[in-house]
């Protein structure tokens, strides 16, 4: 949606409607292609909470979404945005009732929400992730830990992305799987086993480089660095970059694991709010490591949102400039 302002620096919007969480950010986009962020913010909101078995989106579930997004919308008019994005992903995706959801949301905030394939989510994954990744990574093999799905990134430069998916998130593996507080032994067989056959096969035909970085993105994954970090508030500087080891996420998924969700609350460096999903998340990027063969996953803070920023600054580039 456009935006009445193309003076520089060129101010661009981005908001990211996902499974669990929604994320919005403003920021500057140069020409470089850095992201300079002026204001962002993320909801635990819930959006894909029972489309796994129903296929419909709830309504008091589209409510929630649909409050944020007029509250965002008036954040975003304070600036002087040339442009904004709303994207949305596998919750979405699954709703039969998604043109509902789509059409309530035009209605009440005038935002227009493009629902982005599992591809395409890798591919602007991708562009957010190697806007900040060190100087000396090349070959990387990133993974996006979602509520419905998981995106498997193969980025190698010179060569086409390969991107596959994993129908399993953190929404997802709790709902279907994960039906005790805390999970039971054969909860945790089923969900490891689950996750180790998907794996497999989503990696059985790529062509992974001997020097391969293995990048995480989204909360789950900052999350557990932030644990790792014991940090007391999120701090992206310390979680950006960090490197964290397979051995710190099956300690912090065993101690996890040994809590229900109400002992979870208040743990360090825990979100609020992610007390439930969080052992899920541990679970499936630990059993996707193991099975890989990674000891380790360079942690970015940068992903969709940044990526559905550059995407839109690059279309727009593309086209005259709107006077």
């Amino acid at each position: 949606m456009a935006g009445a302002s193309t003076a520089s620096p060129r101010i661009f919007a981005g908001i990211d409607i996902g499974t669990l969480t929604c994320r919005l950010e403003i920021a500057e986009v140069t020409s470089s292609g850095h992201v300079a962020k002026l204001q962002s913010d993320r909801r635990m909101l819930r959006l894909g909470q029972g489309v796994d078995q129903d296929r419909l989106l709830r309504a008091d579930a589209m409510a929630r979404v649909v409050a944020t997004l007029k509250e965002w919308r008036q954040t975003i008019d304070t600036y002087q945005v040339e442009a904004t994005a709303v994207v949305a992903t596998s919750a979405v995706r699954d709703a039969g009732n998604r043109q509902q959801f789509l059409d309530l949301i035009a209605h009440e905030t005038g935002l227009e929400v493009e629902i982005i394939s599992g591809e395409e989510e890798a591919r602007r994954t991708t562009l957010g992730i190697r806007s900040g990744l060190p100087a000396g990574v090349t070959d990387m093999l990133a993974v996006d830990i979602g509520g419905g799905s998981t995106e498997c990134i193969l980025d190698r430069p010179g060569q086409p992305l390969i991107v596959r998916s994993i129908d399993i998130g953190v929404v997802r593996l709790s709902e279907r799987v994960l039906h005790s507080d805390p999970p039971t032994g054969e909860e945790l067989r089923q969900a490891h086993d689950w996750i180790r056959t998907e794996t497999e096969a989503v990696v059985a035909d790529m062509p992974l480089p001997a020097r391969l970085t293995f990048v995480g993105t989204a909360g789950t994954i900052t999350a557990l660095a932030a644990m790792d970090q014991q940090l007391p508030v999120y701090d992206a500087a310390k979680i950006h970059n960090y490197v964290l080891k397979l051995d710190a996420i099956k300690r912090l998924e065993a101690q996890l694991l040994g809590r229900s969700k109400q002992q979870r609350e208040g743990l360090p460096g825990l979100e609020r709010g992610r007390e439930d999903v969080i052992v899920a998340g541990a679970i499936i990027l630990s059993t996707m490591m193991e099975t890989l063969g990674m000891t380790k996953v360079l942690v970015s803070d940068l992903g969709l949102r940044e990526g559905v920023l550059l995407h839109l600054a690059n279309r727009l580039n593309s086209r005259p400039p709107l006077r």
